[in-house]
């Protein structure tokens, strides 16, 4: 069996295999204030009342700090139920982004079966969960029952051998594989990350890969908890982890194989996450932005590794730099070390833990034209802003590296 199959047989009390149909029980049921307003409304509408409040949680960050009156008025009606009902809903000086905070404070650990209003809920298979996205209807009714249907997704085994170089990270990764098997390319299967290269990976680098699962078409990406995921989970105050591995001679539907010592930094061009080419090969694009943040790439380390090749150099004239560290947590620790001075000193606007500009939302939205190399995960047409404006997805080295230049660059170009 593989993984994913082991996760859900776990989680039916029998045997499952790709292509079954199972109900499982769930261990964290959550939606934000874009999706959660739709299933508050659906299940006030109805008369329905949550039946697994304490799995159940609602995170506001999408357009908070609220960004007109209407994200006002949903994330007010969103309080409400979930104090009516004794939900946790987390925002503020409790929140962030849900996908970087989820995580952080211990909510999901390696075993757990995750469903969240949310494509980007793939990313607690970083942590050695089954976590997935789904509509805000199925989200209601998990919150209501506890439960969910699914079909148990076929699994392609993503080998890594090898360690990544310098100036790579798991956005590169990540950018590197959906090139290779495209935005369709893992349609509803599981992506399974292993070999001894994936031991060698941060939990940052397993969080922006897992994240960006959904990028290939994915149903769940997933990594095997080893010794780096219980330490984290133990540093994070997650419960009892719950760890399984694939067998030896699971049946997978297909290998790919990624050297990670041959990884390069890497941009998805407009406007699809599989659109990619080598950093060092799109030198004449001039940029107007630079976003560092998002669920994919907002976490302490990302941020690390921007401040790295900024300290002491400055954003390129005519560039507007935004950072917006994931949680609250992150942003206090980054200023805490003195991370948030090198940003800001480079000429880096701080932002509030948001979603932000990553969908269009605020914090940063593109006029006609203007280009962004964002660490965000998706570029389509549109999704920062005007439809003929450009988003190029990177790694926060190669955003930062950018930033300086003013143009599109391999961060070793900085270092010079």
């Amino acid at each position: 069996m593989t993984l994913t199959e082991k996760l859900l047989s776990a989680a039916a009390g029998k045997e499952v295999k790709a292509g079954d149909l199972v109900t499982v029980p769930l261990d964290l049921v959550m939606a934000n204030d874009i999706t959660g307003i739709l299933a508050v409304k659906l299940l006030e509408k109805y008369g329905l009342r949550p039946g697994v409040p304490e799995k159940t949680v609602f995170v506001l960050d999408h357009f908070t700090p609220n960004k007109d009156i209407l994200s006002a008025e949903n994330c007010r009606v969103i309080r409400e139920y979930c104090k009516k009902y004794g939900i946790r809903c987390l925002e503020g000086a409790d929140g962030g982004i849900e996908h970087a905070l989820l995580s952080e404070i211990g909510a999901v650990t390696a075993g757990d079966l995750v469903i969240g209003a949310d494509s980007h809920t793939c990313t607690y298979g970083a942590v050695g969960a089954f976590s997935t996205g789904v509509g805000s209807t199925d989200m209601a009714a998990a919150a209501v029952s506890g439960k969910t249907w699914l079909k148990v997704p076929e699994t392609i085994k993503a080998e890594l051998s090898g360690r990544l170089p310098e100036y790579t990270s798991g956005k590169d990764v990540v950018l590197s594989l959906i090139g290779e098997i495209g935005v369709d390319g893992a349609a509803y299967r599981s992506l399974e990350f292993t070999g001894e290269g994936a031991a060698t990976l941060s939990m940052e680098d397993r969080f922006t890969i897992c994240n960006m699962a959904i990028e290939a078409g994915a149903k769940n990406g997933v990594f095997e908890a080893d010794g780096k995921t219980l330490e984290y989970l133990k540093s994070h105050g997650a419960k009892e982890p719950k760890v399984f591995k694939a067998d030896k001679d699971a049946d997978y539907s297909g290998t790919v194989k990624i050297n990670l010592g041959e990884v390069v930094p890497t941009v998805a061009c407009p406007s699809l996450p599989s659109n990619v080419r080598a950093a060092s090969e799109l030198k004449n694009i001039k940029i107007d932005q630079v976003v560092i943040g998002s669920c994919t790439n907002g976490r302490l380390g990302d941020l690390h590794r921007a401040a790295a090749l900024l300290k002491g150099k400055k954003v390129a004239a005519g560039v507007r730099a935004i950072v917006i560290p994931a949680t609250q947590r992150i942003y206090k620790e980054a200023l805490a070390d003195g991370t948030l001075s090198t940003f800001a000193d480079s000429g880096f606007i701080i932002s509030a833990p948001s979603c932000g500009p990553c969908l269009g939302g605020h914090l940063g939205i593109l006029a006609e034209g203007e280009r962004c190399v964002s660490t965000t995960n998706r570029n389509f047409v549109g999704r920062m802003g005007h439809v003929k404006s450009e988003v190029y997805l990177a790694s926060p080295e190669t955003a930062a590296a950018s930033a300086l230049a003013g143009y599109i660059c391999d961060p070793s170009e900085v270092t010079k």
